[in-house]
Formats: structure tokens, sequence, C-alpha cells
């Protein structure tokens, strides 16, 4: 995205990223950058509302960003938020990137410019839009709301943004690479989400697999190593990085930073350090002197044989079993 990382590991947007403390000691372990925790597109709405009401205005107006300084209340998640992102800027030594989660192509995106003016260095758009919408006039129109949130956005900030991204999509290769060329700077692959289960002796919805595991790596790892080199922005992974040989996974898959969060919560903060030393001492012993030494080696586009990457693959390994 243009910033310069000392490590491509990057604390994933989480609530561990939403205290300054945690802030400091994910710096002090090795992170490359930070995403704070993500902004809701209904907190930005709720206070837009909030402020209009403030204001005495009818309709759906909204206010300039300096009548906004005003009136933002000192105690909503916006006004906390903002307080984060300056905060960290301040702090830190490493690039602060704010996160917002959207869903709707509303006059929320004008609020990105505001996180812009707090320092933030970069912005993370988390964009998914529930496949299950049977409201939708059709998959391309419903998709096409991913494209305005984006140009929205980018119309808005002059910081690089990148845009973290579900595999739902009827032809993902296609929309990855048109996603990359409305002048993101990053696509980050993939955001995890919410999946059911039941509670079967009260009868309630739970949540289930709230935390990623090391088996969840195959599916970003494939879709780096597909799309390194068909796209016009860099590449982050995400999902299933538990380890340091996670990071080198998907590095030599083609990624330019890999994010982390499940394995923060799981291990504590500091095993940040750890995935650094364990990729210092892999490149050591295979005498790489920079990451670009081989990053995408195993990309679909860099091996003999790409098809290691389609069905030919599984209909080898699963005539293979016994």
């Amino acid at each position: 995205m243009g910033l310069e990382l000392s490590s491509p590991v990057v604390a994933s947007s989480s609530e561990l990223t939403n205290k300054l403390d945690n802030l400091k000691k994910l710096e002090e372990a090795g992170a490359g950058a930070v995403v704070l925790r993500s902004l809701f597109e209904e907190e930005i709405l709720a206070e837009m509302e909030r402020t209009e009401t403030a204001m005495q205005r009818p309709g759906p107006t909204f206010p300039e960003m300096a009548e906004m300084d005003d009136l933002i209340d000192p105690e909503s998640g916006v006004a906390d938020y903002l307080e984060l992102v300056r905060g960290a800027k301040k702090e830190l030594g490493i690039p602060v990137i704010a996160s917002i989660n959207g869903m709707s192509a509303q006059k929320w995106t004008y609020f990105a410019s505001k996180l812009e003016e707090q320092g933030a260095d970069a912005l993370e758009l988390n964009i998914f839009l529930q496949p299950s919408d049977f409201q939708a006039a059709s998959a391309a129109e419903y998709e096409k709301i991913y494209f305005d949130i984006i140009n929205m956005v980018l119309d808005q900030v002059s910081i690089p943004v990148s845009v973290k991204v579900s595999f739902y999509f009827t032809l993902l290769a296609q929309t990855l690479q048109a996603i990359s060329k409305t002048g993101i700077k990053g696509l980050v692959l993939f955001n995890r989400f919410f999946n059911p289960d039941y509670n079967v002796e009260d009868l309630k919805i739970v949540p289930t697999n709230v935390l990623s595991t090391p088996s969840d790596l195959a599916t970003s790892l494939k879709w780096v190593a597909i799309m390194n080199g068909r796209v016009d922005c860099d590449l982050a992974a995400s999902t299933g990085v538990h380890d340091g040989d996670g990071v080198i996974k998907q590095l030599l898959a083609g990624a330019n930073a890999v994010q982390v969060a499940s394995t923060l919560y799981r291990n504590g903060l500091g095993v940040v350090s750890e995935l650094n030393d364990r990729l210092v001492a892999w490149m050591q012993e295979k005498e790489y002197e920079t990451l670009d030494d081989f990053r995408g080696m195993l990309s679909q586009q860099s091996i003999g044989n790409p098809a290691a990457y389609d069905r030919v693959q599984f209909v080898k390994n699963f005539r293979s079993m016994k």
C-alpha cells in the first residue's frame, strides 16, 4: 500500500487493537503495522442522525466536517474511535491503519476523511454483504454495491485504501481483479464472518468458530497464490495464520503482508515476535536476504504446474485415499 513496514506481520482489526496499551505491546513485539478495530457503518450513521437532530435540520442532510466536530457526542463510539486514531498515531512509530466495516453505499463514506484528518496512515474497508439476501435484484446489482462503496470512499481521502472482502462471489477471480483496478492500494483476503450454531438445551442460536484455526489457512493461501500478479494492488493474507510457517507460506504464495488476529487471542500479543523469529530463521536457512527473494515463488503464475491449484489436484489426492 506504499507503507514501509519493518515486518510483514500486521495485527488485524479486532477488539485487541481497540486499546492503546495493546497497540504499544504489538509494536514492541515487532508488528509491522496495526489495523485498528473496525468502526461500523451503523455507528457512524447513528452519530450523523444524532448530529442532525442537534442541529434541528429537517430531512436527510449531512453537515460539513467542521460543523460535525463540535457536535460529536464525546461519549459515543465515534468519538472514542477518533481518539484512538489520534492516540495511536501519536504514540506509535509503525503505520496506523483505520478500519470501517460497511455494507451499504450511503453518506457515511464521507467520514473516511475524518479518519485521515486524525492522522491515520491508511484505511481498510471491511466489506461483507450477505450472499443470503433474497431481496437483491441480481448478483450483478448486489456486487455493484462493493464498487459504489469503494468509489465513494476514494473520493473522500488521499491516504491509501485497502479492501477486505470475503470469497462469496460468483466469479471470485474476476471480481477481485476488478476491485483492484478501482484505485485501491491493497486487497485483504479474506474477512471472517459470523457462523451460527445451536444450543440444543435452551434452543438458542449461538456463535461458533469465532476464532480461526490453522486449517482455515488453505482458502486464503490458495487465493493469494491465484491472484498474485493478476491484480493492480498489493495483497494481504488474512485468516488461519497461527504460526511462523503460516506467515512463510503466505509470502511464498505472493502476499505483501500477513494479518493475524486469532493467534493473538490464543497465544498473546507477544506471539508476533515468535512469528518474526521463525521467518528470519527460515530465511537464513534458505539463504534469502530479502522477502522479495522468495515472495510469490509458489504462486500459480510462478510454478511450472498451475493445475496444482485446480481440480486435478483434488482428483489425484482423492484417488490416493483408501
